[in-house]
């Protein structure tokens, strides 16, 4: 009895399986037919392992074209600040070039004072006093004086008015100062004019 049943099962196990075929492709479907279903299929994973490629490779180009747009945004941002920081340190640059004359002018009048006449040596007393609040102002403002005289010739800084010989003083060094030097934050606003020994000849 139980070898008929399992006769029976085994009977009825390819009729199943011709019946899933026929309903997945059609029971007038040929070999070729189906081979070809079959490769379709292939061809639609293929199609979508594709599609998937594309995908990831959007997604990356994305996400580059967003770490490039932020550290352009952080330049532009460095950039802004430094531009703003500029500003506030160079703000009275034309203010201070304006008041530089002035100093000159009360370092002549101290240097054309040398009479011993009581009312000279009280006028260049005062002139002295007026002078040091004056470079103690512009030093405030970080206006800083610049006296090169003994110092080697730098043409960033100062600017060579004649060269004599002296040979008291080194080549190519300053030995006289025609007018002072500044700057506004370490930066050159005027060179000092100086002279420049040429040493022994």
């Amino acid at each position: 009895m139980a070898g008929e049943d399992k006769s029976q099962v085994e009977e009825q196990q390819p009729e199943a399986v011709t019946e899933a075929v026929e309903e997945t492709v059609g029971a007038d479907a040929t070999v070729d037919q189906v081979a070809e279903n079959v490769a379709a299929d292939d061809v639609d994973v293929d199609a979508l392992q594709q599609d998937l490629a594309q995908a990831r490779d959007q997604v990356a180009a994305l996400k580059d074209q967003e770490l490039r747009t932020r550290a352009e945004m952080q330049n532009i941002r460095r950039r802004a600040e430094m531009d703003v920081e500029k500003a506030h340190k160079f703000a009275l640059e034309k203010f201070a070039n304006e008041l530089l004359p002035v100093v000159d002018s009360l370092e002549r009048a101290i240097e054309a004072s040398s009479s011993d006449d009581e009312a000279v040596v009280a006028l260049r007393e005062g002139v002295e006093m007026t002078l040091n609040m004056f470079v103690t102002g512009l030093g405030k403002f970080k206006v800083e004086q610049h006296n090169p005289e003994g110092e080697p010739f730098n043409p960033e800084l100062h600017q060579a008015m004649s060269m004599v010989p002296n040979p008291d003083v080194a080549a190519n060094h300053v030995m006289a100062v025609m007018q002072k030097g500044y700057s506004l934050n370490g930066r050159l606003i005027r060179p000092a004019m100086v002279i420049v020994s040429k040493g022994a000849e």
